[in-house]
């Protein structure tokens, strides 16, 4: 597939990136070109505060240890020896959280074929669920770098009751935990409090950019990961990120930035099947709670197949990756990516860090704030103290209540088109679903069925756990979205020990608050409430398959 790409190849330390040099000439001046005189690899190499302008140094000078934490979480390893030692027959891990806590070591497992049970959800069933499985041989990672993330508050509450209920002491039951959150956050103190160990990670590096940090690194390595290799894939790339030459880094953002400068703002994101397993969903957090701010932003679509519907569009940049050396073949039928990134897992995590904090650059924004991710939390807390707002739906068809605003047509097919014809010529659809992503997981179908009836850029997200990674493009970037939310019905709530609510009653409360926030902005809204999950979730594909054009 290398020979598709007429603009060459950048490559270092087994890391390439194909296709960056015609993107960046399909500008009317060279993006590239521009970073390159105003020294900024150097700079970014040297960790420059002042990169993204006056307003973000302050944010930056203290989240730009990314650059080099791969030799800093090198001292973690003898302290994650030891714990796997004690551990011993402790064999299946759960990792308890959200966003850049939970979705780098989601990669990893997946992708070294190493399991960890990847808790980041508040649906009572699949919480039910986890908290079944294999209790007598489970070890909790409880992850958050501000020690207040309500959803990994709530799990790590759900374990401690479950372990007391199996006739755990509490100082046997603390054994199971490992804490692992920044120096002097609340987590640290209830970790103590605990008996749990506690593992610190690096203070200066963010959520999203912290996949070498003890947040990619704890639960990967006590699921049997080989982590050194990992840190050494980062380090030999290292050593090309402060080049203007063979510099993949730089040629990978400068191409983000050109490409949504020049009228290509979305990102569709391929798997080539080379090896790397859900590398996309990392990208997308990392991209669009990066850029999504200030009225612009990159919008990445995680897209299941290069022939797939939404991989390609007139303002869609098409990128693939992989663990190859060389990009896949692209099926019959698939669409020509205009960039592939391919090489080990390790390099590509830094490799997009380097490439998005190039892009925010470009883009005259800060890559490392996050303004709009706290709207939403502070309507749910609003929404748990005071109560679920009273609704009616709009009509009911089938397995399905749909609540939309006032003059949405009063049925299925005619909501559903109403909702598309609102995506725009510029815009996009996101799907949002608060359902659970193993038992309902039938529901991302709804993705390609979608872009294949609107024709444009269409993304899925599971709540809660798209609040921390799509959730602030949507409030924060472009206001061109149409938005379709899924909530189910809970058949079997699970009470959240020691708070006066329930995890359905919390995913209610975030379902409700995201509401709220989208609302007033005035996009295009509509809520499908599934009376009967599986029978609501078959009723819309069916319905979405046989939508008139």
């Amino acid at each position: 597939m290398s020979d598709f790409f007429d603009g060459g190849v950048e490559a270092a330390a087994g890391l390439s990136v194909y296709g960056a040099d015609a993107v960046d000439a399909s500008a009317a001046s060279s993006t590239r070109g521009a970073l390159v005189g105003d020294g900024v690899p150097g700079s970014l190499a040297r960790k420059d505060p002042t990169l993204w302008g006056p307003d973000a140094e302050a944010e930056a000078k203290i989240r730009l240890g990314w650059l080099d934490t791969f030799t800093r979480s090198r001292e973690l390893l003898p302290q994650l020896a030891e714990l796997q030692a004690e551990l011993g027959d402790l064999d299946h891990v759960v990792l308890a959280g959200m966003g850049g806590s939970s979705l780098a070591p989601e990669v990893i497992s997946l992708t070294v074929g190493k399991p960890v049970t990847v808790l980041d959800t508040t649906d009572p069933h699949q919480v039910r669920a986890a908290l079944g499985d294999r209790l007598d041989r489970t070890v909790v990672v409880v992850a958050s770098k501000s020690g207040g993330t309500v959803e990994t508050d709530s799990h790590r509450r759900a374990y401690w009751q479950a372990f007391l209920d199996a006739g755990l002491s509490e100082a046997e039951a603390g054994r199971r935990f490992v804490i692992v959150t920044d120096p002097g956050s609340p987590l640290a103190t209830t970790a103590e409090e605990m008996g749990a160990t506690v593992v610190l990670a690096d203070p200066e590096v963010g959520g999203r950019y912290s996949a070498l940090t003890a947040f990619g690194l704890v639960p990967s390595a006590l699921a049997g990961v080989d982590v050194v290799e990992l840190l050494d894939q980062a380090e030999q790339l290292s050593a090309a990120l402060g080049g203007d030459r063979d510099n993949p880094g730089l040629a990978l953002g400068a191409a983000l930035g050109a490409a949504a400068t020049t009228g290509r703002d979305k990102v569709a994101l391929v798997s080539d099947g080379t090896g790397i397993e859900g590398l996309g969903d990392w990208i997308e957090q990392l991209i669009a709670e990066s850029t999504g701010k200030d009225g612009i932003g990159i919008l990445p679509v995680v897209v299941e197949a290069p022939d797939a519907p939404g991989a390609a569009g007139p303002d869609v940049l098409t990128v693939t990756y992989g663990g190859a050396g060389q990009p896949g073949g692209v099926p019959g039928g698939g669409v020509r990516p205009d960039l592939a990134v391919n090489g080990p897992l390790g390099a590509q995590f830094l490799v997009w860090e380097y490439a998005t904090a190039v892009a925010g650059r470009v883009l005259g924004i800060d890559p490392f704030n996050q303004p709009n991710v706290t709207e939403s939390k502070e309507n749910t807390n609003r929404i748990l103290a005071s109560g679920p707002p009273t609704e009616a739906p709009s009509f009911v068809d089938g397995s399905i209540e749909v609540y939309g605003p006032d003059g949405v047509p009063g049925d299925l097919v005619g909501a559903l088109r109403w909702l598309i014809d609102g995506v725009g010529t510029d815009g996009y659809l996101a799907v949002m679903a608060y359902l659970d992503r193993f038992g309902d997981a039938d529901a991302a179908g709804v993705r390609p069925l979608l872009a294949a009836a609107a024709d444009r850029p269409v993304t899925f997200g599971w709540g809660p756990r798209f609040l921390h990674s799509t959730g602030q493009y949507h409030k924060g970037g472009p206001q061109v979205g149409a938005f379709l939310q899924i909530t189910g019905a809970v058949t079997d709530d699970l009470p959240v020990p020691g708070r006066p609510y329930s995890f359905g009653e919390l995913q209610a409360a975030q379902a409700a608050g995201d509401r709220e926030a989208l609302a007033g902005r005035g996009r295009p809204l509509l809520r499908l409430h599934l009376t009967d999950r599986a029978a609501g979730v078959a009723q819309l594909l069916d319905t979405i398959r046989n939508l008139p054009s």
